[in-house]
């Protein structure tokens, strides 16, 4: 058992506001895991006023860009170090299946290397050319860094979440407060311990786990330049208005309601073996789950039977066992959410193909739920609308081309989505008419050197590379006589 009686604030383990600890318990069987201490709004005035000084006066922003660069690469090694670790973790205290959350580190590291390199070509200073060669003076450009930067991440995938912003922050000078998740007050502790050996200064960055109001009370603190959220569209529409009233500096990767498009050459056997991951990775609980399957009418049964039969072999439970594929929700609350939205599904008048709203036979103490199939689904019903986040699947039938790109369009969100073709140009010539921030086709893994994040509801801004280390830094223009 993992027990932190201290906060991470400045760079150092400190005595918190409110000693009393939160029982970190398993979502698999309700056993506690670890105690950790919570941030209250007292804490956050002190994280912030660290950051602050560290900004104003300390020695990060004014470090070269090849320091900064030297001391978050000693972080991604130090994260490599322990990856297995971080994993079991995770797992453990999130419900993620173990294969999931190990099959993520690579990607970490992935993701990690899109912003170092992004950071050693980025254009620090760059001297523009006239458009006007006889201008009487030059424009130097210079990208510096913003101030403090709140990262506030949601708990389904913690250390992704986390270093998606906290390195580009950190690359481009900032100073960071970063809140987290109460559930996910283990696994950050551990990151937590490996920012304190990658040579940061003090100051430079706090990692402390809170509620909702703390976040707020952090995403409203004046001391903040800059707030980098991922989490749900309603907590985004929030954090936008308190922003937007103060000025703040703001990107937001929200949530999704991706489509796959199988076309009507695909191959379904593979688009099926695709879809298992693609649709139910973490238990459904990821914004860039492609939940809503679109199926030629043609092909309309097959596809269904197909989906049936795969999420029926689906192995459920205990998130440790190598063998299971979906593990629990990650609190009593959101598999309740899930059960209620099947019998939504149900009530609106959806074929139910598989699953149901009952608990999976021994598994009533863990916060688990059944995977579940429908068909027969409308675009307008709200299991075809509405984020989930959970293991339940929705096919939609479709006349032609159009009406498939209409459907996959007919969202608020605008974040992932998939396309299954035998035909590569024809699925890439589908894949640019979705009104979404990534397309993959025919289940290529979203790569971490192009930008990510979404249209419409989905967010503002984007992260990964060099687009997401853009967010982390204000422009500046100085002119100077021309020689």
């Amino acid at each position: 058992m993992i027990t932190k009686d201290k906060l991470f604030i400045g760079g150092e383990w400190t005595e918190p506001s409110d000693p009393a600890p939160l029982d970190i318990v398993s979502p698999h069987d309700q056993s506690v895991l670890g105690r950790v201490v919570q941030a209250l709004p007292a804490d956050i005035d002190r994280a912030v006023a660290a950051a602050r000084a560290a900004f104003d006066e300390g020695p990060w922003p004014r470090t070269s860009p090849a320091e900064r660069i030297a001391v978050l690469r000693r972080l991604n090694a130090l994260r490599e170090a322990r990856a297995d670790e971080v994993a079991e973790v995770i797992s453990a205290e999130n419900g993620s299946a173990l294969w999931f959350t190990r099959a993520g580190q690579p990607g970490v590291r992935r993701l990690a290397a899109s912003y170092l390199k992004a950071a050693e070509e980025f254009g620090w200073e760059e001297t523009l050319t006239p458009s006007d060669p006889g201008a009487p003076f030059l424009s130097i450009v210079r990208r510096e860094p913003i101030g403090v930067v709140a990262a506030i991440i949601p708990w389904n995938s913690p250390f992704s979440a986390s270093l998606a912003k906290i390195i580009p922050a950190l690359l481009a000078g900032n100073t960071v407060v970063l809140k987290v998740s109460p559930e996910n007050s283990l696994s950050m502790s551990l990151l937590a311990d490996m920012l304190a050996e990658a040579g940061l200064p003090s100051g430079a960055i706090s990692v402390l786990p809170a509620d909702r109001e703390t976040s707020e009370y952090l995403v409203k603190h004046p001391g903040v330049d800059k707030i980098a959220f991922t989490g749900s569209t309603a907590a985004g529409r929030r954090i936008a208005s308190l922003a937007g009233e103060r000025l703040k500096r703001v990107s937001l990767e929200l949530g999704g309601k991706s489509a796959a498009v199988i076309l009507p050459d695909a191959i379904l056997s593979d688009a099926i073996a695709g879809l298992k991951f693609g649709s139910l990775l973490n238990n459904g609980e990821a914004c860039i789950a492609q939940t809503r399957i679109l199926a030629p009418r043609s092909r309309y049964d097959e596809v269904v039977a197909g989906l049936k039969e795969m999420m029926e072999s689906l192995v459920v439970g205990d998130p440790a066992d190598a063998k299971t594929f979906i593990g629990p929700m990650v609190r009593p609350g959101q598999q309740q959410r899930v059960r209620d939205y099947i019998e939504l599904g149900i009530a609106e008048g959806a074929r139910l193909v598989t699953g149901g709203s009952e608990i999976p036979a021994g598994l009533d103490k863990g916060n688990y739920v059944t995977p579940t199939l429908f068909a027969d689904v409308d675009s307008s019903m709200r299991i075809a609308q509405e984020e989930i986040f959970g293991p339940v699947l929705v096919v939609l039938p479709y006349d032609d081309e159009d009406d498939a790109v209409r459907i996959a369009n007919d969202s608020e969100y605008g974040l992932s989505g998939g396309v299954w073709s035998a035909d590569e140009e024809h699925a890439l010539s589908v894949a640019r008419r979705m009104r979404t921030g990534t397309v993959t086709v025919n289940g290529a893994p979203i790569g971490f050197d192009g930008p990510f994040g979404g249209f419409k509801a989905s967010g503002l801004g984007r992260e990964y590379g060099a687009a997401g280390l853009a967010q982390y830094v204000e422009l500046k223009t100085v002119t100077v006589p021309a020689r």
